[in-house]
């Protein structure tokens, strides 16, 4: 009965927001249709026909940025064929000041065709898919835009007749739009949009230059070996704590004397219980490996802020500390656990062993997967093949070294606290401090995917109430179902009150802005907040490359690349400890041209573009694949943040920066890359792993 009580009251809780409604459900307002006109010569043209209800209209494309949605047309796909120019209507469009906009709209009533030129290449290859979006509307509303998506094949072809010469060069690439042009940079080729280079100038943009960075004495190859033993440091800090959760803790004792009853050979203990040990850690290294092959270096990022794995880690946290707060019990399906438990008492030898480590894996989990969701998330952050499989190895052996150690010598049992209330109140604890870190798997997504549903000030809020919340526990001022009256507060259950109230305290100022050193790490960035009274953080121009680098051979000034990322921990760091000293601030306002590449931006590219990298062809789908591709392939790192100065041609202006909190080191690392700037200009040749240059 409770747990349906608790059922109504959430699901009271999102009834309370208000839900919009139309009046009247419009359908039908545009009729698109699609064809492929083939004159029997290799180039072909598609047609797309828009057929607009009456007292409706169709805006153009490219309106202005802040007016109506465009009609746009999105390249999939295209394969065995280039594209000459861009889409072409067949009439000119309508023109009026509109009131609502305050400017000029271009639209088109009744009927449209638009018209896109192409030239077979291949004809066995030719594969195109191609989507259109378009936003119909009348004098009181408009709808969401909305349209078609075709795909065409060889059989759509009347006639096989090719250009096998054609050319993105001899094509020509001028269009209405922005328009493409082929980029090599070593073995791979990425389609990017360019606004005033040309060709050239836009290759050498996108040329590699990891043996400049290694004349320079880069270290981000020695400084990334450094963070996979921070990541095995983070996953043996893991499992220490995971030891004291009240999943793990009742269990040493019974595993204990499942060994001891096992034999009275004690050094067939010691064997048996180092088995045990190394079974623990096999399987946790296994999760690791799995994750680390299944998604691979390049992959890692995608994980850490892919949307369905954060939010389902986040609504793991958010059900685990409802159960642990004492609403329900959460445990594992009976079944699975007695079978693993038949298994292990039918079986001998190392099997009866490994089944042993893999029932207290199963167990546990309901305390060791928020931790374990936690690691995965920041070793697949740092872009580290090995991160996943480190981290869940420093995190086994933490969690195995005492049920091994333990069987060991059992009397080290007789010393440790017996599982009663204590326990029930570390469960509790953990409950907010899981609530609290759930909030940081939603944050990554929102930011990721620009939903805008947990910016900065709503973050706080919500941790604000959590930690308050938090320390009146520990004050016995809150009770849940399975604590017990407390008589009296004993001193480390005061000071730990103490601190959590104090951290709630300390965060109240970060409503209005404040930057909030010590949980930069955790809360949205302050770009996100709404109602800011700081001045003092730095904001990046420019987040496109070819964009800045214009802007930067105007003002005649260097360029400092920011590759960092919305899941990004240590980025945030940076940001709020490093970028809002008034020193450095100074220096990438005024000095700099400052260009932020988020390389987990969700937000599709207008086209899919296909690469060949190491051999291999890959698809980039959205505008963060590309800037990641441009980190991977033009600077040979994976890792954020990421910052290099460079010149107007693409070239390192000195070595990159990692995550390093030293503001003075990173002052010194702009003014090198100023002085070097100033160099160049002067004729200073670029230094060579022939001749690198001296510090």
């Amino acid at each position: 009965m409770k747990n349906l009580i608790y059922l109504a009251l959430f699901c009271g809780f999102f009834m309370l927001f208000p839900q919009r409604t139309e009046a009247q459900m419009q359908t039908d307002v545009i009729t698109w249709q699609a064809t492929l006109e083939d004159k029997g010569t290799p180039e072909k043209t598609i047609v797309f026909t828009a057929t607009i209800k009456s007292g409706w209209h169709l805006y153009d494309q490219n309106m202005p940025a802040d007016g109506p949605s465009s009609t746009e047309f999105i390249f999939d796909k295209i394969q065995g064929a280039k594209r000459i120019g861009g889409f072409v209507s067949d009439r000119k469009p309508h023109e009026s000041f509109d009131k609502q906009f305050e400017m000029n709209l271009r639209y088109y009533e009744r009927s449209v065709s638009f018209r896109q030129k192409i030239v077979v290449t291949d004809a066995e290859k030719f594969a195109i898919s191609v989507r259109v979006r378009g936003q119909g509307c009348n004098e009181e509303m408009c709808l969401p835009p909305d349209g078609i998506d075709v795909s065409f094949s060889p059989k759509d072809l009347k006639s096989k007749v090719v250009d096998a010469k054609a050319t993105e060069e001899n094509i020509g690439n001028a269009s209405a739009n922005a328009d493409s042009v082929a980029l090599t940079a070593g073995d791979s080729t990425l389609v990017a949009v360019t606004t005033t280079m040309n060709e050239a100038e836009s290759n050498a943009l996108w040329a590699p230059v990891i043996d400049t960075l290694k004349a320079y004495g880069d270290e981000s190859l020695s400084r990334a070996n450094s963070t996979l033993w921070q990541i095995f440091l983070f996953g043996f800090l893991g499992g220490l704590v995971a030891l004291i959760t009240p999943c793990v803790w009742p269990m040493i004792p019974m595993t204990v004397s499942f060994f001891l009853k096992r034999t009275k050979d004690r050094k067939k203990a010691i064997r048996d219980a180092i088995t045990y040990g190394l079974g623990i850690i096999i399987i946790y290294l296994v999760l690791g490996l799995v994750v680390t092959i299944g998604y691979g270096g390049s992959k890692l990022n995608e994980l850490a802020t892919n949307a369905v794995f954060n939010l389902i880690f986040f609504g793991l946290l958010v059900l685990f500390a409802i159960s642990f707060f004492g609403a329900f019990e959460l445990v594992l399906p009976s079944k699975w656990t007695n079978k693993m438990d038949s298994k292990s008492d039918s079986t001998a030898g190392f099997i009866s062993l490994f089944f042993m480590a893999f029932t207290l894996v199963l167990v546990s989990f309901s305390c060791t997967g928020p931790i374990i969701g936690t690691l995965l998330v920041q070793a697949a952050s740092m872009g580290q093949y090995l991160g996943p499989a480190l981290g869940m190895f420093g995190f086994a052996l933490a969690l195995a070294l005492p049920f091994s150690l333990f069987a060991i010598f059992p009397n080290m049992l007789q010393g440790l606290p017996k599982s009663g209330g204590w326990l029930n109140s570390v469960k509790v604890v953990m409950a907010f401090l899981e609530l609290a870190l759930s909030l940081k798997f939603l944050s990554i997504a929102d930011l990721a995917y620009g939903w805008g549903i947990l910016d900065r000030e709503t973050f706080l809020a919500l941790w604000i109430v959590i930690f308050a919340c938090l320390g009146l526990y520990l004050l016995g001022k809150i009770r849940f179902p399975h604590d017990t009256p407390m008589e009296k507060v004993g001193v480390g259950r005061f000071f730990l009150a103490l601190i959590s109230l104090s951290f709630a305290v300390y965060m109240v100022p970060g409503l209005w802005g404040a930057p909030l050193k010590a949980i930069s790490a955790f809360a949205p960035p302050l770009n996100t907040q709404d109602f800011n009274l700081y001045e003092g953080e730095v904001h990046a121009k420019f987040t496109n490359y070819e964009e800045g680098v214009a802007k930067a051979r105007e003002t005649g000034k260097p360029i400092l690349l920011d590759f960092s990322g919305f899941g990004c921990v240590n980025c945030r760091e940076m940001e709020n400890n490093v970028w809002i000293d008034s020193r450095v601030k100074q220096i990438l306002d005024e000095d700099y041209i400052v260009i932020t590449l988020m390389v987990d931006d969700k937000t599709a590219l207008p086209e899919v573009q296909e690469i060949t990298e190491n051999g291999k062809t890959r698809k980039l789908y959205t505008i963060g694949d590309k800037w990641s591709y441009l980190q991977r392939s033009k600077f040979g790192a994976n890792s954020q943040p990421f910052y290099v100065p460079i010149d107007h041609s693409g070239i390192p202006l000195g070595p990159s920066y990692q995550h390093d909190l030293d503001v003075s080191r990173y002052i010194q690392f702009l003014e090198n890359g100023k002085k070097e700037f100033e160099a160049r200009k002067e004729g200073k040749p670029v230094p060579t792993l022939a001749s690198p240059t001296t510090k």
